[in-house]
């Protein structure tokens, strides 16, 4: 058994110890508040859809036609068939050498982790989220980090009493792409301590495609899910979102504000919104700088026709999607409910 397979063979026993611990802790929710993964991320290499493609892309008769093409050109030029044969087979004999060469090892893993990592603090730095919800859990001592690091081995084992503070694990695959041009196609999967499951998946060169799989999570993890919370002018405001999605499209501000009646809410105020777009889509807010945005009683919002306001009759406006989402004051009276009439 190779040094690959009995490191698999670890891991897959790390990962059933860690399973039971995981699920009962937390509630089912569309993405946990926050989430610290356990410290490896194991990548396992799939199918060479590049080797793939190269045999099963083209029919038999077609391969035939190509082999028979060069080996015409090769007589043409004036090799004997002995040796045009021999040439062929030789050709085909140095590409697949150099492809056996290209992925031998296990390097390949240790760099598409690492390249995750710092894809995700890469977008921390520049985002400067309030709350980081998205962490990796590293329990062990310093010192035996670097005793790990040392031995040129990956963090395995960790006792019972050090995982406790672990709320996820992230594993995934890849495989060469079958454009066989140095790309590979990685998915990444994410399950948290409730039992929810998240996948992603990119395609790029070994060294970029995880900067593309770690947006999709950044963004995954640090958006306003509905319903949320947050704190407004010393009192708590609920993000209900929409009936059908978490930011609703209408025609009609009265359709929108019917919607959020239903909802046991109201659409939210223009300071609202404006506060909610100054915290941005990672910190619990909206942002609504663009388009137009339902507000009560037969207005709209439009944040880039400032004069003479950005609050407008909805009349202004005909054959236009206005966008919306439905909030409350968790100690506001309860509006009547509309929709029973």
């Amino acid at each position: 058994m190779n040094r690959f397979a009995r490191w698999g063979l670890a891991w897959c026993a790390q990962l059933a110890l860690l399973c039971p611990l995981l699920l009962p802790s937390l509630g089912q929710a569309d993405t946990p508040p926050q989430v610290a993964l356990w410290p490896t991320v194991p990548f396992v290499r799939g199918q060479d859809l590049c080797q793939y493609q190269d045999s099963y892309g083209r029919s038999r008769s077609q391969q035939t036609q190509d082999m028979s093409r060069m080996l015409g050109e090769l007589i043409r030029n004036g090799a004997d068939t002995q040796q045009s044969t021999q040439l062929l087979h030789t050709m085909d004999r140095l590409i697949d050498h150099g492809r056996r060469l290209a992925t031998t090892g296990y390097g390949m893993d240790v760099l598409l982790e690492g390249s995750f990592k710092a894809a995700l603090d890469r977008l921390y730095e520049e985002q400067h989220p309030r709350q980081r919800k998205l962490s990796f859990y590293n329990a062990s001592a310093l010192q035996e980090r670097v005793r790990i690091l040392r031995e040129q081995q990956r963090q395995g084992y960790l006792p019972d009493v050090l995982i406790k503070g672990l709320t996820g694990i992230a594993w995934g695959t890849y495989s060469y792409s079958p454009n066989c041009q140095g790309d590979v196609v990685v998915t990444l999967h994410i399950e948290t301590s409730s039992g929810q499951t998240l996948s992603y998946q990119a395609r790029g060169l070994p060294q970029w495609v995880m900067g593309q799989i770690g947006a999709q999570v950044f963004a995954q993890f640090q958006k306003t899910h509905f319903p949320s919370q947050l704190q407004y002018q010393g009192k708590t405001l609920e993000l209900l979102g929409s009936p059908g999605t978490p930011i609703g499209v209408t025609s009609s501000s009265r359709k929108a504000e019917y919607a959020c009646t239903c909802m046991q809410g109201r659409l939210p105020t223009v300071g609202e919104y404006i506060f909610l777009s100054e915290m941005g889509d990672w910190n619990g807010g909206v942002n609504s700088a663009q388009g137009l945005w339902a507000l009560s009683k037969a207005r709209v919002m439009a944040p880039e026709m400032p004069r003479p306001s950005i609050v407008r009759s909805s009349d202004e406006f005909h054959d236009v999607k206005i966008q919306y989402f439905c909030v409350r004051q968790l100690d506001e009276k309860p509006l009547p409910n509309a929709c029973a009439r």
